[in-house]
């Protein structure tokens, strides 16, 4: 398959886009990875391929979009199918989607109440975040990876590890370590990172802290 005929429009930073990419690497499929200038400028085909909410990632498969990073990993399972990325009963793909969907409801705003707030507010984002990352490592248990077929690195992990790219500027931000409240989840993120697909991605963490910094000030959070 040409790069072509898959299409990424994202940015380096975002863990929504990490997520595709990686699952993209994981099937093995060439593409073509154009950044998008979020602040600068947002490109027509962006903006004309994801009307509705104008963000990235946006996956164009032989010219047809589709947005939401959840929705093309998904996708990218099922169009390309070997190695599989969700189990093959229908009890296990739900769990999946179960943890893919917490994490993005409840692990991205936790995080985000973190970098954004400040004092006891940064405080109490800081504890809640912490809490929810336990329950996590709880579900991954003793387990490597959360999992596709049997304990293989699979959906929810590519849902998660992007997240987790995060997790250093978090941890700055927050004046915390994750390894020291949840070390078993400290292990799957360094198991992680030794695979290809996730390490070729994942940007260097000081670069998404600055990135962060610079954030704030356009906000004017500083």
């Amino acid at each position: 398959m040409s790069k072509e005929e898959v299409v990424l429009l994202g940015c380096w930073v975002s863990p929504f886009c990490m997520r595709v990419k990686i699952a993209l690497n994981e099937k093995g499929i060439e593409y073509e990875d154009r950044e998008e200038d979020l602040f600068g400028g947002k490109s027509e085909l962006l903006l004309n391929s994801n009307p509705i909410h104008k963000k990235v990632p946006v996956l164009l498969h032989y010219g047809k979009p589709l947005s939401e990073s959840t929705i093309i990993v998904g996708y990218i399972d099922e169009t390309w199918a070997s190695p599989p990325l969700l189990p093959s009963c229908a009890y296990g793909r739900a769990k999946a989607r179960f943890w893919a969907d917490f994490i993005d409801k409840k692990l991205h705003d936790a995080g985000a109440q973190i970098w954004r707030a400040n004092g006891e507010e940064r405080e109490v984002g800081t504890r809640d975040f912490i809490e929810i990352l336990k329950q996590q490592e709880e579900a991954l248990g003793e387990r490597n990876y959360f999992g596709g077929e049997g304990d293989a690195f699979g959906f929810v992990d590519i849902i998660a590890i992007g997240m987790a790219s995060w997790f250093p500027a978090y941890e700055k931000f927050g004046g915390f370590k994750v390894e020291d409240h949840c070390p078993k989840l400290s292990g799957w993120i360094k198991r992680c990172k030794q695979r290809e697909s996730v390490r070729k991605v994942l940007p260097d963490p000081e670069k998404v802290y600055e990135f962060l910094v610079m954030f704030r000030k356009m906000q004017g959070l500083d």
